[in-house]
């Protein structure tokens, strides 16, 4: 299966490169259905030269040649990118959002003619075809629409559909995860040095351990905590190490970033 629409890409950023080359590579699509625009020409001539896709239309000249149009711009000029594509933009193109915080009534009323709004966070390790995407219709997005947009953010890993008043939680968990990650990979990896492991010995250690980790916890379903428990032997190395991360209240900390990052993507949606 695979898609038949023409998709216009509002945006040529790293997200919207990472679906095009998933599309790409999934055999999803094919290079005459794509085109992006980009206010950078140099991102448009990237998309041009490394995809062979058209790039360089207006925002309106592209939404209006297209099926699908997937705006992949900042919330923060997503405003004015809507009210170029408001004129050519009708009840049967499909549109879907990933601008953080940005719900689908905000898009809708700019839309005028619009009805079928899809919002949906991905993540950006999708640049490595490992990302996850939570997503959210609008109330007429249909059973077609749907299967499109499982597709296209299928190309490039994990898609999961949930309640949209929940995207601004998935934004500050998966959407800002990876920088929570990068963070502990590089700590765990300085910390390795301190104890005499060579750098590049150390990243790479904490970034498989990290990786490996976390296939655990997905392969085997099993609870987090319980996994835990069996690298954590009585009287251990392990048990000493996580009473540090206690005494450092890393979960605290944790749960408290993902609730910053929610409440600043709230935020985005009513500015």
């Amino acid at each position: 299966m695979s898609l038949t629409q023409r998709i216009a890409f509002i945006g040529s950023g790293n997200m919207t490169e990472a679906l095009v080359h998933g599309l790409l590579e999934a055999g999803l699509a094919g290079v005459e259905q794509l085109s992006a625009t980009d206010t950078n020409p140099e991102r448009c001539a990237l998309m041009r030269d490394r995809y062979r896709i058209r790039t360089g239309a207006t925002n309106r000249d592209a939404a209006a040649g297209s099926e699908a149009v997937v705006l992949s711009v900042e919330p923060q000029v997503l405003d004015g990118v809507l009210d170029e594509i408001s004129p050519v933009v009708g009840g049967g193109t499909l549109v879907i959002s990933v601008a953080a915080g940005y719900p689908i009534a905000r898009v809708a009323g700019r839309l005028k003619a619009a009805r079928r709004i899809v919002r949906a966070m991905p993540n950006t390790p999708s640049s490595v075809l490992a990302g996850v995407t939570a997503f959210a219709p609008g109330a007429e997005a249909t059973g077609s629409d749907l299967d499109t947009v499982r597709m296209l953010f299928g190309s490039v890993g994990t898609v999961v559909q949930v309640e949209e008043r929940l995207l601004d939680a998935v934004t500050g968990l998966s959407g800002s995860g990876p920088a929570y990650v990068y963070v502990a990979i590089e700590a765990l990896a300085d910390g390795g040095v301190k104890q005499g492991l060579p750098r590049a010995v150390a990243e790479m250690l904490a970034a498989q351990t990290l990786l490996g980790a976390a296939r655990m916890v997905l392969e085997t379903g099993e609870h987090p905590g319980r996994l835990k428990d069996r690298v954590t032997s009585p009287g251990g190395t392990t048990i000493a190490g996580l009473h540090e991360l206690e005494r450092g209240r890393l979960r605290a900390t944790l749960i408290s970033a993902v609730e910053a990052a929610t409440k600043r993507s709230q935020d985005l949606g009513m500015a």
